[in-house]
């Protein structure tokens, strides 16, 4: 049976693009791109099946039709969030479902120790996640919220940082053994270095170290190139395959437990950040305002 009101986010581009006056406006406050809110206004108006604006390229305006079309919007998204509110309770009881989208490295080693205390607090909400190394479209993508690793854009998007992290080379002592032990960045040219590519660019980032006190960039030689999980190479480093780079966070327990050793130690100490991102325009949920605040507190 299919949901009754599955558009209602095609109503929610509509009214953001009437506040902002301007298709590409109203992108930039939903951290996406006109071409979506275009297509989620024609789909709207094809269900509806008349005009809801007239675009040219210098100006937007409603029909009559649209204007009356927004004005019961505006007033049914008030009731719904009136609604939130009431079978939040009085007490303040969080209810409710949080979509949230997260790369696998914090997903699987820094995400839990933070949910952990907010699901405990507040059994009635629920937190659907999506582990996976690719940037997802918040808007059309129905998210509440995502992780995001490294610079931001300026995409219109509310940020909030959860933390620099560092990286490490590491290896397994069996590998090692076998090929010797780099003393140099130069001496990596030699050795089997495990290389992840990247889902967005199809590209392998270089690897980020540092050398006298500057930041270098090395590009690993793609000898052993994993793609879609990065955590692919910190278990390939394991079984003694080669060199990886990853997050200290990530092998920390490798490393203590001696099934991985740090390569390099003095050329290492970069970081990158993490961020949590949020589109600033949404009606956030109680809940989803709670989490945020768990995560990243400002």
């Amino acid at each position: 049976m299919p949901r009754q009101f599955d558009y209602l986010a095609d109503v929610e581009v509509f009214t953001t693009i009437a506040d902002k006056g301007t298709i590409s406006a109203a992108a930039i406050a939903l951290g996406t791109t006109p071409s979506v809110l275009s297509r989620a206004v024609a789909r709207l108006e094809t269900r509806l099946g008349t005009q809801l604006m007239r675009r040219t390229t210098r100006r937007l305006s409603l029909t009559e039709a649209g204007q009356a079309y927004l004005d019961q919007a505006r007033t049914a998204f008030a009731v719904l969030a009136d609604a939130e509110r009431t079978v939040q309770g009085a007490d303040g009881e969080l209810a409710g479902t949080i979509r949230i989208s997260a790369p696998t490295t914090y997903a699987h080693y820094r995400l839990p120790a933070l949910l952990q205390p907010f699901m405990d607090q507040h059994p009635n909400v629920m937190i659907e996640l999506s582990i996976a190394n690719r940037n997802v479209d918040l808007v059309s993508e129905g998210y509440d919220m995502a992780i995001r690793l490294g610079a931001l854009p300026d995409s219109g998007l509310a940020a909030r940082k959860l933390g620099d992290e560092e990286l490490v080379l590491a290896a397994a002592p069996a590998y090692l053994a076998r090929a010797g032990t780099p003393r140099t960045i130069a001496d990596l040219a030699d050795h089997s270095c495990l290389a992840f590519v990247m889902p967005s660019t199809g590209k392998i980032p270089p690897w980020q170290l540092t050398e006298a006190g500057a930041a270098v960039e090395w590009q690993a030689p793609p000898r052993l190139r994993v793609t879609d999980d990065v955590l692919g190479v910190v278990s390939l480093a394991q079984q003694g395959l080669g060199i990886c780079q990853t997050y200290r966070f990530v092998a920390a327990g490798p490393l203590q437990r001696g099934e991985l050793v740090q390569v390099l130690p003095d050329n290492g100490g970069r970081t990158r950040p993490f961020s949590l991102i949020y589109p600033p325009h949404k009606r956030l949920s109680s809940a989803s305002r709670a989490l945020i605040a768990a995560l990243a507190p400002a």
